[in-house]
Protein backbone atom coordinates (compact mmCIF):
# COMPACT_ATOMS: atom_id res chain seq x y z
CA UNK A 1 0.00 0.00 0.00
CA UNK A 2 1.74 3.17 -1.28
CA UNK A 3 0.42 6.51 -0.02
CA UNK A 4 0.81 8.35 -3.31
CA UNK A 5 -1.32 5.69 -5.11
CA UNK A 6 -3.79 5.03 -2.29
CA UNK A 7 -7.49 5.47 -3.12
CA UNK A 8 -9.40 6.39 0.07
CA UNK A 9 -12.92 6.36 -1.38
CA UNK A 10 -13.54 2.60 -1.04
CA UNK A 11 -12.88 2.82 2.72
CA UNK A 12 -15.48 5.55 3.24
CA UNK A 13 -17.89 3.86 0.84
CA UNK A 14 -17.53 0.56 2.73
CA UNK A 15 -18.77 2.18 5.93
CA UNK A 16 -21.35 4.33 4.10
CA UNK A 17 -19.60 7.52 5.16
CA UNK A 18 -19.27 9.10 1.70
CA UNK A 19 -21.55 12.02 0.79
CA UNK A 20 -21.38 12.77 -2.94
CA UNK A 21 -19.43 11.42 -5.89
CA UNK A 22 -16.54 13.93 -6.00
CA UNK A 23 -13.04 13.85 -4.55
CA UNK A 24 -12.48 13.38 -0.82
CA UNK A 25 -9.33 15.51 -0.49
CA UNK A 26 -6.07 15.15 1.41
CA UNK A 27 -7.30 15.02 5.00
CA UNK A 28 -9.79 12.24 4.28
CA UNK A 29 -7.13 10.34 2.40
CA UNK A 30 -4.76 10.44 5.39
CA UNK A 31 -7.43 9.14 7.78
CA UNK A 32 -8.36 6.24 5.49
CA UNK A 33 -4.72 5.35 4.84
CA UNK A 34 -3.91 5.23 8.56
CA UNK A 35 -6.97 3.08 9.27
CA UNK A 36 -5.97 0.53 6.65
CA UNK A 37 -2.28 0.57 7.62
CA UNK A 38 -2.91 -0.08 11.33
CA UNK A 39 -5.58 -2.77 10.84
CA UNK A 40 -4.11 -6.11 11.93
CA UNK A 41 -0.94 -4.53 13.36
CA UNK A 42 -0.05 -4.88 17.08
CA UNK A 43 -0.49 -1.08 17.36
CA UNK A 44 -4.20 -1.65 16.84
CA UNK A 45 -4.59 -2.50 20.55
CA UNK A 46 -3.38 0.97 21.59
CA UNK A 47 -4.59 3.18 18.72
CA UNK A 48 -8.20 4.08 18.01
CA UNK A 49 -10.00 6.21 15.43
CA UNK A 50 -13.08 8.40 15.81
CA UNK A 51 -16.11 6.14 15.67
CA UNK A 52 -17.50 8.08 12.71
CA UNK A 53 -15.77 10.00 9.91
CA UNK A 54 -18.09 11.41 7.23
CA UNK A 55 -16.77 13.06 4.08
CA UNK A 56 -18.72 15.62 2.05
CA UNK A 57 -16.94 15.29 -1.29
CA UNK A 58 -16.00 18.15 -3.60
CA UNK A 59 -19.25 17.57 -5.48
CA UNK A 60 -21.15 19.43 -2.75
CA UNK A 61 -18.78 22.39 -2.96
CA UNK A 62 -18.88 22.57 -6.76
CA UNK A 63 -22.70 22.41 -6.82
CA UNK A 64 -22.98 25.11 -4.15
CA UNK A 65 -20.66 27.47 -6.05
CA UNK A 66 -22.61 26.91 -9.28
CA UNK A 67 -26.09 27.12 -7.73
CA UNK A 68 -25.45 30.41 -5.93
CA UNK A 69 -23.71 32.34 -8.70
CA UNK A 70 -20.50 32.50 -6.73
CA UNK A 71 -18.45 31.78 -9.86
CA UNK A 72 -19.21 35.31 -11.10
CA UNK A 73 -18.10 36.83 -7.80
CA UNK A 74 -14.96 34.68 -7.90
CA UNK A 75 -14.08 36.01 -11.34
CA UNK A 76 -14.55 39.57 -10.08
CA UNK A 77 -12.45 38.71 -7.04
CA UNK A 78 -9.58 37.38 -9.14
CA UNK A 79 -9.72 40.26 -11.65
CA UNK A 80 -9.83 42.93 -8.94
CA UNK A 81 -7.09 41.23 -6.96
CA UNK A 82 -4.86 41.06 -10.02
CA UNK A 83 -5.47 44.75 -10.74
CA UNK A 84 -4.91 46.14 -7.26
CA UNK A 85 -2.64 43.51 -5.66
CA UNK A 86 -3.42 45.13 -2.34
CA UNK A 87 -3.69 43.30 1.00
CA UNK A 88 -6.57 45.44 2.25
CA UNK A 89 -8.54 44.98 -0.98
CA UNK A 90 -7.91 41.24 -0.90
CA UNK A 91 -9.39 41.01 2.61
CA UNK A 92 -12.37 43.16 1.61
CA UNK A 93 -13.12 40.91 -1.35
CA UNK A 94 -12.80 37.81 0.81
CA UNK A 95 -15.31 39.32 3.22
CA UNK A 96 -17.73 39.64 0.29
CA UNK A 97 -17.11 36.03 -0.68
CA UNK A 98 -17.65 34.86 2.89
CA UNK A 99 -21.01 36.64 3.00
CA UNK A 100 -21.99 35.00 -0.30
CA UNK A 101 -21.17 31.57 1.11
CA UNK A 102 -23.01 32.37 4.33
CA UNK A 103 -26.21 33.45 2.54
CA UNK A 104 -26.05 30.80 -0.19
CA UNK A 105 -28.44 27.82 -0.23
CA UNK A 106 -27.25 24.23 0.03
CA UNK A 107 -29.19 21.67 -2.03
CA UNK A 108 -31.90 19.87 -0.07
CA UNK A 109 -30.41 16.47 -0.97
CA UNK A 110 -27.14 17.42 0.76
CA UNK A 111 -28.99 18.81 3.77
CA UNK A 112 -30.81 15.49 4.10
CA UNK A 113 -27.49 13.63 3.90
CA UNK A 114 -26.09 15.85 6.68
CA UNK A 115 -29.08 15.03 8.89
CA UNK A 116 -28.51 11.31 8.29
CA UNK A 117 -24.88 11.80 9.32
CA UNK A 118 -25.98 13.57 12.50
CA UNK A 119 -28.30 10.73 13.42
CA UNK A 120 -25.39 8.32 13.02
CA UNK A 121 -22.91 10.44 14.99
CA UNK A 122 -25.29 11.31 17.82
CA UNK A 123 -25.05 14.47 19.89
CA UNK A 124 -21.27 14.55 20.35
CA UNK A 125 -19.61 17.92 19.63
CA UNK A 126 -18.33 18.00 16.05
CA UNK A 127 -15.15 19.07 14.29
CA UNK A 128 -15.77 20.11 10.68
CA UNK A 129 -12.41 20.04 8.90
CA UNK A 130 -11.25 21.12 5.46
CA UNK A 131 -10.09 18.36 3.10
CA UNK A 132 -9.16 20.09 -0.14
CA UNK A 133 -7.72 18.29 -3.15
CA UNK A 134 -4.34 20.06 -2.75
CA UNK A 135 -4.24 19.80 1.03
CA UNK A 136 -1.81 17.46 2.81
CA UNK A 137 0.10 16.59 -0.37
CA UNK A 138 3.68 15.36 -0.30
CA UNK A 139 5.12 18.78 -1.14
CA UNK A 140 2.57 21.23 0.28
CA UNK A 141 0.62 20.71 3.49
CA UNK A 142 -1.62 23.82 3.41
CA UNK A 143 -1.59 23.30 7.20
CA UNK A 144 -3.70 25.96 8.90
CA UNK A 145 -4.61 27.69 5.64
CA UNK A 146 -8.17 26.42 5.50
CA UNK A 147 -10.88 26.40 8.13
CA UNK A 148 -11.78 24.01 10.92
CA UNK A 149 -15.02 24.74 12.74
CA UNK A 150 -16.49 23.27 15.91
CA UNK A 151 -20.17 22.65 16.49
CA UNK A 152 -21.57 21.97 19.95
CA UNK A 153 -24.20 19.85 18.14
CA UNK A 154 -26.99 20.60 20.62
CA UNK A 155 -30.71 21.12 20.17
CA UNK A 156 -33.20 19.50 17.83
CA UNK A 157 -32.06 17.61 14.74
CA UNK A 158 -33.10 20.65 12.70
CA UNK A 159 -31.03 22.98 14.87
CA UNK A 160 -28.05 20.65 14.73
CA UNK A 161 -28.42 20.38 10.97
CA UNK A 162 -28.44 24.16 10.59
CA UNK A 163 -25.32 24.45 12.75
CA UNK A 164 -23.55 21.78 10.70
CA UNK A 165 -24.56 23.28 7.35
CA UNK A 166 -23.33 26.71 8.48
CA UNK A 167 -20.00 25.24 9.55
CA UNK A 168 -19.59 23.41 6.23
CA UNK A 169 -20.17 26.66 4.32
CA UNK A 170 -17.58 28.46 6.46
CA UNK A 171 -15.02 25.74 5.70
CA UNK A 172 -15.85 25.97 2.00
CA UNK A 173 -15.40 29.75 2.06
CA UNK A 174 -11.99 29.42 3.72
CA UNK A 175 -10.67 28.17 0.37
CA UNK A 176 -10.45 31.84 -0.67
CA UNK A 177 -9.03 33.49 2.43
CA UNK A 178 -5.98 35.72 1.79
CA UNK A 179 -3.50 33.36 3.50
CA UNK A 180 -4.61 30.38 1.41
CA UNK A 181 -4.51 32.36 -1.82
CA UNK A 182 -1.06 33.74 -1.00
CA UNK A 183 0.17 30.21 -0.26
CA UNK A 184 -1.12 28.94 -3.59
CA UNK A 185 0.40 31.88 -5.46
CA UNK A 186 3.75 31.47 -3.70
CA UNK A 187 3.91 27.87 -4.92
CA UNK A 188 2.75 28.45 -8.48
CA UNK A 189 -0.90 27.43 -8.08
CA UNK A 190 -4.11 29.26 -8.96
CA UNK A 191 -7.60 29.18 -7.46
CA UNK A 192 -8.93 26.92 -10.21
CA UNK A 193 -6.45 24.21 -9.18
CA UNK A 194 -8.31 23.75 -5.91
CA UNK A 195 -11.64 22.42 -4.64
CA UNK A 196 -12.91 21.61 -1.17
CA UNK A 197 -14.20 18.46 0.48
CA UNK A 198 -15.10 18.42 4.18
CA UNK A 199 -14.48 15.82 6.92
CA UNK A 200 -17.02 15.65 9.76
CA UNK A 201 -15.72 14.03 12.97
CA UNK A 202 -16.98 13.78 16.54
CA UNK A 203 -14.67 15.72 18.85
CA UNK A 204 -12.81 13.17 20.94
CA UNK A 205 -13.03 13.86 24.66
CA UNK A 206 -15.18 13.57 27.75
CA UNK A 207 -17.78 15.72 29.44
CA UNK A 208 -16.50 17.30 32.66
CA UNK A 209 -19.23 19.25 34.45
CA UNK A 210 -20.48 20.88 31.25
CA UNK A 211 -17.00 21.28 29.75
CA UNK A 212 -16.16 18.92 26.87
CA UNK A 213 -12.51 18.31 25.97
CA UNK A 214 -9.87 15.59 25.60
CA UNK A 215 -7.38 15.25 28.42
CA UNK A 216 -4.36 15.41 26.10
CA UNK A 217 -4.27 16.56 22.47
CA UNK A 218 -1.22 16.83 20.29
CA UNK A 219 0.62 16.61 17.02
CA UNK A 220 3.68 14.48 16.23
CA UNK A 221 6.26 14.55 13.46
CA UNK A 222 8.34 11.48 12.60
CA UNK A 223 11.22 13.79 11.63
CA UNK A 224 12.42 16.96 13.35
CA UNK A 225 14.22 19.40 11.09
CA UNK A 226 14.74 22.26 13.55
CA UNK A 227 16.44 21.14 16.73
CA UNK A 228 17.51 22.91 19.95
CA UNK A 229 20.43 20.55 20.58
CA UNK A 230 22.86 18.47 18.53
CA UNK A 231 21.81 15.51 20.72
CA UNK A 232 18.56 15.44 18.78
CA UNK A 233 18.81 13.82 15.36
CA UNK A 234 16.32 14.64 12.65
CA UNK A 235 15.28 10.96 12.50
CA UNK A 236 14.18 11.02 16.16
CA UNK A 237 10.91 12.91 15.74
CA UNK A 238 9.10 15.36 18.01
CA UNK A 239 5.65 15.96 19.43
CA UNK A 240 3.82 18.96 20.80
CA UNK A 241 0.84 18.48 23.10
CA UNK A 242 -1.44 20.26 25.53
CA UNK A 243 -4.24 19.77 28.02
CA UNK A 244 -7.70 20.25 26.48
CA UNK A 245 -8.65 20.81 22.86
CA UNK A 246 -5.70 20.62 20.47
CA UNK A 247 -6.00 24.18 19.15
CA UNK A 248 -3.00 25.13 21.29
CA UNK A 249 -0.75 22.55 19.68
CA UNK A 250 -1.10 23.78 16.10
CA UNK A 251 -1.26 27.52 16.82
CA UNK A 252 1.60 29.51 18.26
CA UNK A 253 0.29 29.34 21.80
CA UNK A 254 1.91 27.73 24.82
CA UNK A 255 2.12 23.93 24.75
CA UNK A 256 4.57 21.22 25.78
CA UNK A 257 7.36 19.97 23.49
CA UNK A 258 8.88 16.48 23.76
CA UNK A 259 11.51 14.95 21.51
CA UNK A 260 10.61 11.30 20.99
CA UNK A 261 14.14 10.06 21.71
CA UNK A 262 14.64 12.39 24.71
CA UNK A 263 11.21 13.03 26.31
CA UNK A 264 12.77 14.69 29.37
CA UNK A 265 14.72 17.23 27.30
CA UNK A 266 13.11 20.67 27.43
CA UNK A 267 14.04 23.02 24.57
CA UNK A 268 13.62 26.02 26.90
CA UNK A 269 15.86 24.51 29.61
CA UNK A 270 15.10 23.21 33.11
CA UNK A 271 15.08 26.41 35.14
CA UNK A 272 11.69 26.79 36.89
CA UNK A 273 11.29 30.37 35.65
CA UNK A 274 11.85 29.32 32.03
CA UNK A 275 9.43 26.42 32.38
CA UNK A 276 6.79 28.67 33.93
CA UNK A 277 7.21 31.32 31.22
CA UNK A 278 6.69 28.84 28.38
CA UNK A 279 4.08 26.51 29.91
CA UNK A 280 0.36 26.43 29.21
CA UNK A 281 -1.82 28.06 31.88
CA UNK A 282 -5.09 28.11 29.90
CA UNK A 283 -7.01 25.35 28.15
CA UNK A 284 -9.72 25.23 25.49
CA UNK A 285 -13.03 23.39 25.71
CA UNK A 286 -16.56 23.29 24.31
CA UNK A 287 -19.25 24.53 26.70
CA UNK A 288 -22.08 22.02 26.31
CA UNK A 289 -24.56 24.33 28.01
CA UNK A 290 -24.09 27.38 25.79
CA UNK A 291 -22.61 25.63 22.78
CA UNK A 292 -19.65 28.03 22.74
CA UNK A 293 -15.94 27.36 22.26
CA UNK A 294 -14.28 28.71 25.40
CA UNK A 295 -10.92 29.15 27.10
CA UNK A 296 -10.53 28.38 30.80
CA UNK A 297 -7.88 29.53 33.25
CA UNK A 298 -6.12 26.74 35.11
CA UNK A 299 -6.00 28.97 38.21
CA UNK A 300 -9.81 29.06 38.26
CA UNK A 301 -10.33 25.34 37.60
CA UNK A 302 -7.38 23.81 39.47
CA UNK A 303 -9.27 22.11 42.30
CA UNK A 304 -11.83 20.72 39.85
CA UNK A 305 -9.15 19.36 37.48
CA UNK A 306 -7.24 17.74 40.35
CA UNK A 307 -10.43 15.91 41.37
CA UNK A 308 -11.60 15.12 37.84
CA UNK A 309 -8.28 13.87 36.42
CA UNK A 310 -6.71 11.02 38.34
CA UNK A 311 -3.17 11.69 37.14
CA UNK A 312 -3.28 15.49 37.10
CA UNK A 313 -0.26 15.80 39.41
CA UNK A 314 1.87 14.41 36.58
CA UNK A 315 1.25 17.48 34.44
CA UNK A 316 0.33 20.33 36.82
CA UNK A 317 2.69 22.20 39.17
CA UNK A 318 2.65 25.47 41.12
CA UNK A 319 5.33 28.03 40.29
CA UNK A 320 6.17 30.14 43.34
CA UNK A 321 9.36 31.90 44.51
CA UNK A 322 11.27 30.52 41.52
CA UNK A 323 10.44 26.94 42.51
CA UNK A 324 8.02 24.37 41.08
CA UNK A 325 5.81 22.73 43.71
CA UNK A 326 3.45 19.76 43.67
CA UNK A 327 0.01 20.72 42.34
CA UNK A 328 -1.72 20.00 45.64
CA UNK A 329 0.70 22.00 47.79
CA UNK A 330 -0.23 25.02 49.89
CA UNK A 331 1.73 27.36 47.58
CA UNK A 332 -1.27 28.18 45.38
CA UNK A 333 -2.07 31.41 47.23
CA UNK A 334 1.39 32.78 46.40
CA UNK A 335 2.05 31.05 43.10
CA UNK A 336 0.77 30.33 39.61
CA UNK A 337 -0.49 26.89 38.52
CA UNK A 338 0.86 25.71 35.16
CA UNK A 339 0.63 22.66 32.92
CA UNK A 340 4.34 21.92 33.27
CA UNK A 341 4.17 18.20 32.34
CA UNK A 342 7.36 17.77 34.42
CA UNK A 343 6.54 14.26 35.62
CA UNK A 344 4.59 13.16 32.58
CA UNK A 345 7.38 11.16 30.86
CA UNK A 346 8.10 9.25 34.09
CA UNK A 347 4.49 8.59 35.01
CA UNK A 348 3.19 7.83 31.52
CA UNK A 349 5.98 6.18 29.50
CA UNK A 350 3.39 4.24 27.50
CA UNK A 351 2.11 7.45 25.96
CA UNK A 352 5.56 8.37 24.65
CA UNK A 353 6.24 4.83 23.43
CA UNK A 354 2.95 4.69 21.51
CA UNK A 355 3.62 8.02 19.78
CA UNK A 356 7.20 7.05 18.96
CA UNK A 357 6.26 3.62 17.59
CA UNK A 358 3.26 4.95 15.68
CA UNK A 359 5.25 7.76 14.07
CA UNK A 360 7.96 5.38 12.88
CA UNK A 361 5.39 2.84 11.67
CA UNK A 362 3.37 5.38 9.67
CA UNK A 363 6.51 6.84 8.12
CA UNK A 364 7.54 3.37 6.98
CA UNK A 365 4.09 2.61 5.57
CA UNK A 366 3.79 5.97 3.80
CA UNK A 367 7.31 5.86 2.44
CA UNK A 368 7.82 9.44 3.60
CA UNK A 369 7.97 11.42 6.89
CA UNK A 370 4.64 11.52 8.72
CA UNK A 371 2.70 14.25 10.53
CA UNK A 372 -0.22 13.20 12.73
CA UNK A 373 -2.73 14.69 15.16
CA UNK A 374 -4.12 12.76 18.10
CA UNK A 375 -5.76 12.76 21.51
CA UNK A 376 -4.81 10.65 24.54
CA UNK A 377 -6.52 9.63 27.76
CA UNK A 378 -4.26 8.75 30.69
CA UNK A 379 -6.80 6.48 32.38
CA UNK A 380 -7.70 4.32 29.37
CA UNK A 381 -4.17 4.65 27.91
CA UNK A 382 -5.69 4.89 24.45
CA UNK A 383 -4.49 7.18 21.67
CA UNK A 384 -7.06 8.32 19.12
CA UNK A 385 -5.60 9.22 15.73
CA UNK A 386 -7.43 12.18 14.18
CA UNK A 387 -5.32 13.10 11.16
CA UNK A 388 -2.37 11.86 9.13
CA UNK A 389 -0.53 13.65 6.37
CA UNK A 390 2.91 13.68 4.74
CA UNK A 391 5.38 15.90 6.54
CA UNK A 392 6.80 18.55 4.25
CA UNK A 393 10.55 18.10 3.91
CA UNK A 394 13.14 20.70 4.79
CA UNK A 395 16.58 20.69 3.24
CA UNK A 396 19.36 22.31 5.21
CA UNK A 397 22.17 24.03 3.38
CA UNK A 398 25.72 22.77 3.63
CA UNK A 399 27.82 24.01 6.54
CA UNK A 400 27.84 27.81 6.82
CA UNK A 401 30.63 29.69 8.55
CA UNK A 402 30.00 33.09 10.11
CA UNK A 403 32.59 35.62 8.93
CA UNK A 404 34.63 37.72 11.35
CA UNK A 405 33.02 41.15 11.68
CA UNK A 406 33.25 43.99 14.18
CA UNK A 407 30.77 43.55 17.04
CA UNK A 408 29.04 46.85 16.29
CA UNK A 409 28.09 45.45 12.86
CA UNK A 410 26.26 42.51 14.42
CA UNK A 411 22.61 43.50 14.72
CA UNK A 412 21.29 40.22 16.11
CA UNK A 413 22.84 36.94 17.30
CA UNK A 414 21.31 33.78 18.74
CA UNK A 415 22.53 30.34 19.78
CA UNK A 416 19.43 28.14 19.91
CA UNK A 417 17.37 26.37 17.25
CA UNK A 418 19.88 27.26 14.52
CA UNK A 419 19.88 25.41 11.18
CA UNK A 420 22.42 25.93 8.41
CA UNK A 421 21.54 28.69 5.99
CA UNK A 422 22.52 32.11 4.71
CA UNK A 423 21.21 35.18 2.92
CA UNK A 424 23.53 37.84 1.51
CA UNK A 425 23.07 41.34 0.13
CA UNK A 426 19.56 41.78 1.47
CA UNK A 427 18.47 45.41 1.25
CA UNK A 428 15.52 45.57 3.65
CA UNK A 429 15.12 44.90 7.36
CA UNK A 430 11.73 45.42 9.04
CA UNK A 431 11.65 45.74 12.83
CA UNK A 432 8.79 45.85 15.36
CA UNK A 433 10.00 47.70 18.46
CA UNK A 434 9.17 45.64 21.58
CA UNK A 435 9.15 48.84 23.66
CA UNK A 436 6.22 50.20 21.62
CA UNK A 437 4.41 47.03 20.61
CA UNK A 438 1.73 46.18 23.15
CA UNK A 439 1.72 49.58 24.82
CA UNK A 440 -1.86 49.89 23.62
CA UNK A 441 -4.42 47.56 22.06
CA UNK A 442 -3.30 48.13 18.45
CA UNK A 443 -1.76 44.67 18.04
CA UNK A 444 -3.68 43.93 14.86
CA UNK A 445 -2.85 47.31 13.33
CA UNK A 446 0.82 46.33 13.63
CA UNK A 447 0.09 43.02 11.90
CA UNK A 448 -1.79 44.69 9.04
CA UNK A 449 1.06 47.18 8.57
CA UNK A 450 3.54 44.29 8.34
CA UNK A 451 1.25 42.79 5.70
CA UNK A 452 1.35 45.95 3.60
CA UNK A 453 5.15 46.08 3.81
CA UNK A 454 5.42 42.37 3.02
CA UNK A 455 3.40 42.90 -0.16
CA UNK A 456 5.61 45.80 -1.30
CA UNK A 457 8.80 43.80 -0.59
CA UNK A 458 7.75 40.76 -2.64
CA UNK A 459 10.83 39.10 -4.14
CA UNK A 460 13.36 40.75 -1.80
CA UNK A 461 13.85 38.04 0.89
CA UNK A 462 13.74 40.82 3.47
CA UNK A 463 14.58 40.28 7.15
CA UNK A 464 11.70 40.55 9.64
CA UNK A 465 12.43 41.14 13.34
CA UNK A 466 9.94 41.39 16.19
CA UNK A 467 9.15 40.51 19.80
CA UNK A 468 8.02 37.04 20.79
CA UNK A 469 6.13 34.68 18.52
CA UNK A 470 5.29 35.83 15.03
CA UNK A 471 1.86 34.57 14.04
CA UNK A 472 0.58 33.90 17.55
CA UNK A 473 -3.20 33.95 17.90
CA UNK A 474 -2.61 35.59 21.29
CA UNK A 475 -1.26 39.06 20.41
CA UNK A 476 0.29 39.41 23.87
CA UNK A 477 2.76 36.67 22.88
CA UNK A 478 3.72 38.18 19.53
CA UNK A 479 2.48 40.00 16.43
CA UNK A 480 -0.68 38.20 15.16
CA UNK A 481 0.27 38.16 11.47
CA UNK A 482 -1.23 35.75 8.95
CA UNK A 483 0.76 33.79 6.39
CA UNK A 484 0.01 36.22 3.57
CA UNK A 485 1.46 39.05 5.69
CA UNK A 486 4.94 37.53 6.07
CA UNK A 487 5.19 35.15 3.11
CA UNK A 488 7.90 37.12 1.27
CA UNK A 489 10.43 37.41 4.09
CA UNK A 490 13.64 35.38 3.81
CA UNK A 491 14.59 35.39 7.48
CA UNK A 492 12.30 35.62 10.48
CA UNK A 493 13.79 36.73 13.81
CA UNK A 494 11.98 36.42 17.14
CA UNK A 495 13.37 38.49 20.01
CA UNK A 496 12.80 37.31 23.57
CA UNK A 497 12.63 40.00 26.22
CA UNK A 498 13.32 38.45 29.62
CA UNK A 499 11.27 40.95 31.61
CA UNK A 500 8.17 40.39 29.45
CA UNK A 501 6.15 37.48 28.11
CA UNK A 502 7.75 37.89 24.68
CA UNK A 503 9.51 34.54 24.31
CA UNK A 504 10.42 32.84 21.03
CA UNK A 505 9.02 29.36 20.72
CA UNK A 506 11.80 26.82 20.43
CA UNK A 507 9.47 24.25 19.00
CA UNK A 508 8.67 22.29 15.92
CA UNK A 509 5.10 21.14 15.56
CA UNK A 510 2.97 24.12 14.58
CA UNK A 511 1.49 25.17 11.25
CA UNK A 512 3.82 28.16 11.45
CA UNK A 513 6.99 26.07 11.31
CA UNK A 514 5.61 23.92 8.51
CA UNK A 515 5.33 27.08 6.43
CA UNK A 516 8.92 28.05 7.19
CA UNK A 517 10.12 24.64 6.06
CA UNK A 518 8.15 24.57 2.82
CA UNK A 519 9.11 28.15 1.93
CA UNK A 520 12.78 27.75 2.91
CA UNK A 521 12.58 30.68 5.34
CA UNK A 522 15.46 31.04 7.82
CA UNK A 523 14.49 31.29 11.49
CA UNK A 524 16.53 32.83 14.30
CA UNK A 525 15.42 33.20 17.95
CA UNK A 526 17.33 35.79 19.99
CA UNK A 527 17.12 36.04 23.78
CA UNK A 528 18.07 39.52 24.90
CA UNK A 529 20.50 39.42 27.82
CA UNK A 530 21.24 35.71 27.58
CA UNK A 531 24.83 34.53 27.08
CA UNK A 532 25.70 34.03 23.41
CA UNK A 533 22.83 36.27 22.26
CA UNK A 534 22.90 39.86 21.05
CA UNK A 535 20.08 42.32 20.50
CA UNK A 536 21.90 45.44 19.31
CA UNK A 537 19.57 48.24 20.33
CA UNK A 538 22.32 50.78 19.77
CA UNK A 539 22.49 49.93 16.05
CA UNK A 540 18.69 49.82 15.73
CA UNK A 541 18.25 53.19 17.45
CA UNK A 542 21.15 55.04 15.81
CA UNK A 543 20.74 53.83 12.22
CA UNK A 544 18.41 55.62 9.84
CA UNK A 545 14.99 54.06 9.40
CA UNK A 546 11.61 54.94 7.95
CA UNK A 547 8.83 54.93 10.52
CA UNK A 548 5.69 53.36 9.12
CA UNK A 549 1.98 53.98 9.83
CA UNK A 550 2.25 52.38 13.25
CA UNK A 551 5.01 53.91 15.44
CA UNK A 552 6.21 50.44 16.53
CA UNK A 553 7.17 49.50 12.95
CA UNK A 554 10.52 50.54 11.46
CA UNK A 555 11.86 49.91 7.95
CA UNK A 556 15.65 49.97 7.47
CA UNK A 557 17.26 50.11 4.03
CA UNK A 558 20.87 49.03 3.60
CA UNK A 559 22.93 45.94 2.94
CA UNK A 560 22.41 43.03 5.33
CA UNK A 561 23.42 39.38 5.54
CA UNK A 562 22.25 36.42 7.59
CA UNK A 563 24.59 33.57 8.50
CA UNK A 564 23.35 30.44 10.29
CA UNK A 565 25.92 27.88 11.44
CA UNK A 566 23.94 24.82 12.53
CA UNK A 567 27.04 22.92 13.65
CA UNK A 568 28.14 25.56 16.17
CA UNK A 569 24.52 26.62 16.78
CA UNK A 570 25.18 30.30 16.11
CA UNK A 571 23.15 32.57 13.87
CA UNK A 572 23.75 36.25 13.15
CA UNK A 573 22.23 39.15 11.23
CA UNK A 574 24.92 41.66 10.26
CA UNK A 575 25.13 45.02 8.54
CA UNK A 576 27.49 45.15 5.56
CA UNK A 577 27.44 48.97 5.34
Amino acid sequence: MIYSDFDPKPTFRQFKRLIGDGEVGGKARGIAFAYNAIAGNPLESSVEFPDVNYVVTTEGFDEFVSDNGIETLLREHVASDAETCDEDTSQELFDRLSEAFHSGRIRSSLLQDLEVALESIGDFPLAIRSSSILEDSRKLSFAGKYGTRFSANIGSIRDRGDLLAGAVKEVWASLYNPAARAYRKKHGLVDSDESMAVVIQPVIGRLHNGMYYPEIAGTAFSKVYRRPSTRIKKENGVMRFCFGLGTRTVDRLKANISYLSHPMLRPQGNLPADIAMTSQSEFDYIDRNSGAFKTGLLSEHLSFILKEHKFASAFIEIFSDNVLYWAGSDQLSNGKPIFSFSNFPRRHPKFFNIVKDLSAFLEEKMGMPADMEFTYDTETEKLTLLQLRPLASYEEMARVEIPEVREEKIILMGNKMVSNGKLQNIHHLVFVDPDLYGKDATFHEVAREIGRINHKLSGTDYILVGPGRWGSTNPKLGVPVRYNEICHCGCLVEVGILESDYTPELSYGTHFFLDLDVDGTLYLPVFDGMKGNLFNRNWLDSSFYERKRHPAVRHYTGNFSVFMDGEKEIGAVISND
